[in-house]
């Protein structure tokens, strides 16, 4: 859901030149939760944020969501990841449908991928998120695969989960929104 139309220029205002025509998808239903609940939203502030700051946001490590163009077209995964020396790093099933989507079937070349972080709050109506962008490098090597188990990512689904994913941000973009009171 767009945010209202009242919103959209102070957002785009403070935001400058690069602010997105919609707000990524967490931070549009974070504005449609505020308006359905009879809040005033003319007071959201969104905020584009650094690389640095992005960085700190999604490091505690936690569940993002992997996105990707695989064989039945887009495809939004929820995945437990750990930042590991600058890299996102989560765990699936070898031989799976994520492992078979994202190989390109030519020797070193990677798959480009979308991963989002975010957190929202309700009851503030405050939130942020997070977007990386890069290539997905399956871990294959044995020196990378002691690595990757040393970071200790541990998946939540059950069954086995031993083959590795790294994602090496090409580019790392967020935003944050607050509540703040029109001055």
């Amino acid at each position: 859901m767009a945010p209202p139309a009242s919103c959209v220029p102070r957002v785009q205002r403070e935001a400058g030149p690069f602010a997105p025509t919609q707000p990524t998808a967490a931070l549009a239903v974070l504005v449609g939760n505020q308006r359905s609940k009879g809040c005033d939203v003319s007071g959201a502030k969104l905020e584009i944020l650094g690389e640095a700051e992005c960085v700190r946001l999604i490091s505690p490590g936690g569940v993002g969501r992997l996105v990707f163009a695989g064989r039945f077209d887009l495809t939004v995964l929820p995945v437990n990841y750990v930042l590991h020396d600058g890299v996102i790093l989560f765990r699936t099933v070898e031989a799976g449908s994520t492992d078979e989507d994202l190989r390109t079937g030519i020797e070193h070349a990677e798959y480009r991928v979308a991963f989002e972080v975010d957190d929202v709050n309700t009851e503030t109506h405050e939130g942020w998120s997070v977007l990386i962008q890069g290539p997905a490098h399956h871990i294959d090597d044995p020196a990378e695969r002691a690595d990757a188990i040393a970071a200790g990512v541990k998946p939540w689904a059950g069954g086995e989960r031993e083959h590795f994913i790294k994602i090496t941000p090409a580019r790392i973009t967020g935003r944050r929104i607050r509540h703040e009171p029109d001055a």
